[in-house]
């Protein structure tokens, strides 16, 4: 059986971004996003049980020094990450159901054995290092240009037939809307993602694929 869960990065880095996955899970096939817990966006995310129950929670964390200084000495990494854990619960009121990072930092090997460390503790799992499959393809822009091509419904639909494997996988993205408040250069792009993401003709060819869409919620505890 194929899973797959569908993952919105950046909630909390606007007020577009937080509107837009929410509209991607309420109307589309988003089951899952990631919480960026020290923007002025993010105590949105504590009202995300309320307004989308069935949506999992997880923590996206910075410490890549955007907005933030700079980034901390590998050292220093694991207590900024058990920090960022521990402002997530206040904003939500409870663990993530998973963790992962912006711009994939935690992959970076001198800062991997940190994340690694507070997974553990937490009981949750990391992307690229769980089960569930990470696919962080499904991207618009690269080379300083858009490609708008990539992410469009015969994009998505393409990367899934490639990608999509038996067993569990996350397919990253960053649906959304543009507007003064986001700083990022990937832009007009979270706005494409989120019309491909809510069009019916995506739900209907996961369901022709026999791809059934999961949150990290639902994942066996063996998996976590």
């Amino acid at each position: 059986m194929k899973y797959l869960i569908v993952n919105g990065d950046d909630f909390g880095a606007s007020p577009g971004v937080n509107r837009g996955i929410l509209e991607a899970n309420r109307c589309g096939i988003l089951t899952s996003t990631s919480v960026m817990v020290d923007t002025p966006w993010s105590g949105r995310a504590a009202a995300l049980d309320r307004i989308a129950p069935d949506l999992s929670v997880g923590l996206h964390v910075q410490i890549d020094g955007e907005g933030k200084g700079p980034t901390p000495a590998a050292g220093d990494c694991l207590a900024e990450v058990l920090r960022q854990l521990r402002r997530f619960e206040e904003l939500v009121g409870h663990p993530p159901t998973h963790l992962d990072s912006h711009h994939n930092v935690h992959r970076d090997p001198r800062f991997l054995p940190s994340f690694l460390e507070a997974a553990a503790r937490c009981g949750r799992p990391l992307r690229w290092r769980s089960q569930a499959r990470c696919v962080s393809s499904f991207y618009g822009r690269w080379g300083g240009e858009s490609h708008p091509e990539q992410i469009g419904v015969e994009g998505l639909l393409r990367l899934l037939d490639a990608e999509a494997r038996e067993g569990v996988t996350e397919l990253c993205c960053h649906p959304g809307y543009a507007g003064p408040d986001l700083k990022s250069s990937y832009s007009s792009e979270r706005e494409i993602e989120l019309r491909t993401l809510c069009d019916p003709a995506v739900r209907q060819a996961l369901a022709e694929r026999g791809i059934q869409l999961l949150g990290f919620r639902d994942l066996p505890s063996e998996s976590r």
